[in-house]
């Protein structure tokens, strides 16, 4: 239950002892109010004198708001009369007989009602000033808190401005340097500087002799865990792909090691280009800007599938076109559910595993393409967050036809 609100006098009182002294002191202010007369000045002095000196003790700020209510009668009160009216005043009165009974008294009275009309107006003025402090206060506290938040929004759009501008220079100078023949390469394709160091080896250990292609060689002086090169036509998807040994790295790491929300395009760590891997899964952010893998979402439409049907990706080692087969929306499972789950689909063990993963997914698509793979092709999934659901996905397979 909500806490009594104890008011009185316009003041509120938190507490049951505080409301109970603030009733008393109002029993004397309300005393010394029909024993003043409001409409004498002298009267209101020596009121103010008393209160002032301590005459009477106050518990609470009905008090102090009472003094400031006679201080205000005071400066609205008409100043003394000087002797000499007074006396002009007495002699007219005994020349004009004496005033009729009872009209000193009904004067009184007069001066005693609008005594106290003014003080409640006065009183009344007083709660309205208070309210409007009140509202003046809110207002204050809702600008500073509205800067702050005004303050911090311009900082974001900076810092990601800043990223954006960033990202899109880097990946700028990267198709620079892929268009580039990498320095010390001689026509016939041959490097003059080796771009590992050592033989290469698969997943499993096996030494493995790959040549990378001439058009990434720039790169791989420059940015060793780089692993290939991915572009869908009619898209912003046009990115050089990274692979790591941990798959939260590039979530958040641009491919100068620098952190950047956008993150940058991954293969799954568990992938093998030299053996090669069944399936090569690229994983990406799903970014309101379209960057990364925004747009691959289009896919949903069946209409977007027809007219771009292909997508492009080369290995460092090797080209290729990819034949897109299903488009479906999964999630990340948790460890225990049993479930299809389309990011563990790496290698597969048999022709039976194999077509039984394919049957799955055929399920799961979102429309017939007509294209199905056998055991031994090549697959290429797509990856990215899907906001239809807590942990959803958005997946894009193909399979590689040249």
């Amino acid at each position: 239950m909500g806490q009594k609100v104890l008011i009185l006098e316009g003041r509120q009182f938190r507490t049951e002892s505080d409301y109970a002294c603030a009733i008393r002191d109002k029993e004397i202010i309300d005393r010394l109010r029909t024993e003043t007369d409001f409409g004498d000045r002298a009267s209101l002095e020596a009121l103010r004198r008393d209160l002032k000196g301590g005459k009477y003790k106050f518990l609470t700020l009905l008090g102090r708001d009472f003094l400031d209510e006679v201080e205000e009668m005071l400066k609205k009160a008409p100043p003394p009369e000087d002797k000499k009216k007074r006396q002009t005043k007495g002699r007219s009165l005994k020349s004009g007989g004496e005033p009729a009974a009872g009209t000193g008294a009904r004067g009184n009275g007069k001066r005693r009602e609008a005594g106290k009309n003014r003080l409640e107006n006065a009183v009344v003025d007083a709660i309205v000033q208070e309210e409007l402090r009140k509202r003046e206060k809110r207002r204050k506290i809702i600008i500073m808190v509205c800067s702050a938040v005004a303050v911090c929004c311009l900082g974001y759009f900076s810092i990601y401005s800043y990223y954006d501008y960033r990202t899109q220079n880097t990946y700028k100078l990267l198709s620079q340097l892929r268009d580039k023949t990498a320095a010390g390469t001689s026509s016939s394709g041959t490097a003059g500087q080796d771009t590992a160091d050592g033989p290469l080896y698969t997943l499993d250990g096996d030494e493995e002799s790959r040549e990378v292609l001439e058009e990434y060689r720039n790169l791989m002086i420059r940015y060793k865990r780089l692993i290939g090169w991915v572009k869908i036509d009619g898209t912003k998807i046009d990115y050089p792909v990274m692979q790591t040994t941990d798959n939260e790295y590039y979530l958040d790491h641009n491919m100068e090691q620098q952190y950047d929300k956008n993150g940058t395009i991954f293969m799954d760590k568990d992938c093998d280009v030299l053996k090669p891997s069944t399936n090569y899964i690229l994983y990406g952010h799903h970014m309101k800007s379209g960057k990364m893998f925004g747009q691959l979402d289009l896919y949903k439409e069946k209409s977007f599938y027809e007219e771009h049907p292909y997508i492009n990706f080369d290995t460092i080692y090797e080209k290729g076109t990819y034949q897109v087969m299903y488009v479906f929306r999964s999630k990340v499972y948790k460890e225990d559910e049993i479930a299809f789950k389309y990011y563990q689909f790496i290698d597969a063990n048999g022709e039976v595993e194999f077509a039984s993963h394919m049957q799955e997914m055929a399920e799961m698509s979102l429309y017939d393409t007509g294209v199905t793979a056998e055991f031994g092709d090549q697959l290429l999934t797509l990856s990215t967050c899907d906001y239809q659901e807590t942990d959803g996905r958005f997946v894009v397979v193909a399979k590689k036809i040249s």
